[in-house]
């Protein structure tokens, strides 16, 4: 079986190394970059399957570097933070990372989140086989997921990966409430539960990303527990 590559883009050597080495000795194939215009050179020669990567970086920041690297393919990304600023995150969800986490954090929490995304790409290509990608329709809403399209009263929606499988998660099962717990393990691929309270907050701004982009009518919350898709607004 090949390996996986990731690519870890982080400027403190101490951090990158740490990472590098953890990965490694979890099996990945891993490759280094230490600012970001050398972080897209890698993304683009070396095709990695995932990509772990700081937001503050010499020459361009990680924003920028997660924007041009989806440019070139759809490649999962682990946004790494040092602040713990509800819109700087959105600002990444909104470039295309897939997750968050914000430092100080814990090697096997990165590791955790580098598995889901694997396991995501993996399930990503399962779902693109299957014969079962019948478009879901929810009052004006239809969610194509052969197609990987999404539009609004007949208005297309631009999402990102992780936007997109999560609508498709809410809009099998309309008007049913999802726990955050089920929708990390059907969208992200986390099952470890020991994990999932750390990891919640990322559905909340994955959430709070696709409402933005839907309207805010779309998408109930019932605190304590999770969320369902609902009619926001007639069909036109």
């Amino acid at each position: 079986m090949t390996r996986r590559r990731v690519l870890v883009v982080e400027d403190e050597r101490v951090i990158n190394d740490q990472l590098t080495e953890r990965l490694r000795a979890e099996g990945y194939d891993v490759a280094q970059a230490f600012d970001g215009l050398a972080a897209v050179h890698e993304a683009h020669a070396g095709e990695p399957d995932v990509v772990v990567l700081d937001v503050m970086l010499p020459g361009i920041d990680g924003h920028e570097v997660c924007r041009r690297i989806q440019a070139l393919r759809p490649v999962p990304v682990l946004m790494l933070t040092a602040r713990d600023d509800e819109a700087d995150i959105l600002v990444g969800l909104g470039v295309g990372a897939d997750d968050y986490l914000t430092k100080p954090f814990r090697m096997r929490e990165v590791v955790a989140r580098v598995a889901a995304l694997v396991r995501r790409v993996d399930r990503a290509a399962e779902l693109a086989a299957s014969p079962e990608r019948s478009p879901l329709v929810v009052g004006g809403l239809t969610v194509d997921p052969g197609r990987r399209r999404t539009t609004r009263n007949g208005a297309e929606v631009h999402l990102t990966p992780t936007e997109f499988d999560l609508l498709v998660c809410l809009a099998r099962e309309p008007g049913q409430v999802l726990t955050r717990e089920r929708l990390l393990a059907d969208v992200w691929g986390w099952a470890e539960t020991g994990l999932t309270g750390v990891a919640t907050r990322t559905v909340d701004s994955h959430v709070k990303a696709l409402r933005h982009k839907l309207g805010a009518t779309w998408i109930r919350t019932v605190h304590g527990v999770g969320y369902a898709l609902e009619p926001g607004e007639p069909a036109a």
